[in-house]
């Protein structure tokens, strides 16, 4: 374990705990907590009775929020979900959870896995979901592999798009904003006893800022999306859901300078652009022969191709193709023994496939499957604790020259009798597989190649990533008025893969490795919600991250002095919200949201205005500085006659210039003026 050292930026920890605590500590307690269902192991169940860290964020949030991005939205309403952008609306983003990189969370959108098999790191961006298309996310926190897989080391983010309900609805939502934002959003939807439906299609486009520091011109953005689902009774035991999710982007971004190890060799002029597809989609059959067991067989598709032109100045007439595809079948059974023991059990195939058609080479292809199998077992242990133990065994056609990896996790909570206080405690093991690219491809003469190519070296075997991991907390009702969430979290990984090592001397050849290393991160998550009277109402967060990046710092020859925390990731992040509810005014109400980041570290190496085309000097491997910043934002919302809902925002009101990537903006003081229409 890693010592919690007293540092620059620790001290705030220590005073934040006393002050709030001080307080609060006079105020009475409550007997009643409320009861929400969730699918923290696949299946319905009672929060209260979840050992697992969750957060919720169900369809009155996104009702009520005025974000146009669901990273925005999760990047301030829960605790160690850390969410950085590389520029503003459109560009690469993504969410550590518990300080851990981004590769070491999984996404789902209505159950479908939504990794990109053509990322290096078979990781995902969360830059083109839009909140108008979403009514549910559920975070997970903590090692998810022995339920969800590889990869689900930091947790997993659920996300369910919207439903159809009973009778018929038309909403029609419309946006706009700075910098020429339009956001346009429709739906219908419906249902009766038998069968439910919704279509909802969206267009968002923005001239956008730019998307680094050193210049002033404007990237923009555009985004197409449609959302569909229907459901459809069959009989009394059998039921079919079927779910789609397509976007179409467009994106101008800002390259800056071709890097190798050797520093920068052309220089670009800022005005490449992506042209992108993200989809996926799934059908279902429920069978539920007795009242005990239920069988759900799924079918599900997940495909993203991103065309960026190669060249400046070229447009889309010299290209670099990326596409990746993953095709799943799915099988999961829930067995109910009685009121207070069940178990879900299930079987997975999934197939990655990635193309890359890089233009002076022509196209490459390759592909992997994994085989899975795995339990999670729930009871009712005793009148006031309850527990789950779960196993996953998973085989991957290419790791290691085909691996076998196998998953724990054991959770438990138990409930005092006041029915106001739980205690939460999880360990799991987990596990993330080496994607197609750290399998299979190196770095030669500047060309990427697959393994026995005419170009390639070999490889090498690259086995699993393996990792542990442990929390305990507390979660008190103090009050219908307040409630407090207190965790401790503690993270390990080891065998690393990191970084480009060499493959026959300088210019022979790199791929990636693993790294005889062991990562580690642990902190504090604090989360309230507050209720002071009929006019004030605060929601806070806090998180306290302090990682070690084994990867590079066992490496003898890293002379970084920048420190060793995980790259992006703050050791201390704040989230206030204060929401007003105008007295005489019950229409109207004003939130006003405050995000304090500490300093953090991030690579420095590659950036245009270290470019010496540009005047500046060679790329340097050297580490950077991500300053602390402070952000406020307001929004002010009016309900006219239950049926309009009415909106003003202000991003950023006092115009704070900062960064979440090294030398990449994020969002200037900012207007946005909406209506949202439900007839």
């Amino acid at each position: 374990m890693v010592e919690l050292k007293r540092g620059k930026g620790q001290m705030l920890p220590r005073y934040l705990f006393f002050i709030y605590f001080f307080i609060f500590s006079n105020i009475s307690f409550s007997e009643e907590v409320p009861i929400i269902v969730i699918t923290a192991s696949k299946k319905p169940q009672s929060l209260s009775t979840v050992g697992t860290s969750v957060t919720i964020l169900d369809e009155k949030f996104f009702n009520n929020t005025s974000e146009y991005f669901l990273g925005d939205a999760l990047g301030t309403t829960t605790t160690s979900a850390n969410f950085f952008q590389s520029g503003g609306h459109g560009t690469a983003s993504a969410i550590q959870l518990r300080g851990m990189p981004k590769r070491y969370s999984t996404v789902y959108i209505d159950g479908v896995k939504m990794s990109d098999p053509s990322n290096v790191s078979n990781d995902f961006d969360f830059n083109n979901i839009l909140t108008s298309q979403v009514s549910r996310v559920e975070i997970l926190k903590g090692n998810q592999s022995s339920v969800y897989g590889s990869g689900a080391i930091g947790g997993t983010i659920h996300i369910t798009t919207k439903k159809g309900g009973p009778g018929y609805e038309k909403d029609v939502n419309y946006t706009t904003g700075s910098h020429d934002t339009h956001n346009l959003s429709a739906s219908i939807s419906g249902g009766d006893e038998t069968k439910n439906y919704y279509i909802g299609l969206q267009r968002f486009q923005t001239d956008g800022i730019s998307q680094m520091t050193h210049n002033d011109e404007s990237d923009r953005y555009r985004n197409n999306g449609l959302v569909a689902n229907f459901g459809k009774k069959l009989s009394d035991t059998l039921e079919l859901q079927s779910n789609a999710r397509i976007a179409e982007t467009y994106l101008q971004y800002d390259a800056g300078c071709v890097t190798s190890l050797f520093g920068c060799s052309t220089s670009r002029d800022h005005s490449e652009e992506v042209d992108g597809v993200e989809s996926s989609t799934s059908v279902s059959l429920t069978y539920k022969p007795i009242d005990k067991l239920t069988n759900k067989f799924t079918v599900a598709n997940t495909y993203i191709k991103r065309i960026y032109a190669r060249t400046p100045g070229s447009k889309n007439t010299q290209q670099d193709n990326y596409y990746g595809e993953r095709y799943a079948l799915l099988y999961q059974g829930n067995y109910n023994f009685d009121l207070d023991n069940s178990v879900v059990f299930g079987l997975e195939r999934e197939d990655d496939q990635m193309g890359y058609n890089k233009d002076s080479t022509g196209r490459i292809d390759s592909n992997a499957y994994v085989t899975s199998k795995y339990f999670d077992y729930q009871s009712r242990i005793t009148k006031n604790i309850y527990g789950t133990f779960g196993a996953r065994f998973d085989e991957h056609s290419l790791a290691g020259g085909g691996s076998n990896e196998d998953s724990h996790r054991g959770t438990l909570a138990y409930i005092f009798d006041d029915k106001a206080t739980k205690l939460k405690f999880s360990y799991g093991t987990g596990y993330r597989f080496p994607s197609l690219f750290e399998t299979l491809y190196v770095w030669n003469s500047r060309n990427h190649c697959v393994n026995g190519g005419s170009n390639c070296k070999a490889v090498g075997h690259k086995t699993a990533e393996n990792s542990q991991s442990f929390d305990f907390g507390i979660e008190k009702s103090i009050s219908p008025n307040l409630f407090i969430d207190l965790t401790y979290f503690n993270v390990e990984y080891k065998d690393a893969l990191e970084g480009w090592v060499g493959n026959g001397g300088a210019g022979s050849g790199s791929t990636t490795q693993n790294s005889p290393s062991t990562t580690t991160s642990q902190g504090l998550e604090l989360m309230t919600t507050y209720k002071l009277n009929e006019v004030l109402n605060f929601g806070f967060n806090y998180t306290y991250t302090q990682t070690y990046d084994g990867a590079e710092y066992d490496n003898p020859a890293n002379s970084n002095k920048a420190g060793s925390q995980m790259v992006r990731v703050p050791r201390n992040i704040m989230n206030l919200v204060t929401n007003i509810k105008i007295p005489g005014y019950k229409n109207l109400d004003m939130t006003l949201r405050t995000k304090w980041s500490d300093e953090a570290r991030d690579y420095g190496n590659g950036n245009p205005n270290r470019n010496s085309a540009d005047g500046g000097s060679l790329a340097a491997f050297n580490d950077a500085e991500l300053e602390s910043y402070l952000v406020n934002d307001l929004s002010i919302r009016y309900n006219y006659l239950n049926s309009f809902n009415l909106y003003f925002d202000i991003t950023n009101i006092f115009d704070k210039k900062y960064e979440t990537v090294q030398d990449y903006s994020q969002m200037n003081r900012s207007f946005n003026l909406g209506i949202k229409k439900r007839y």
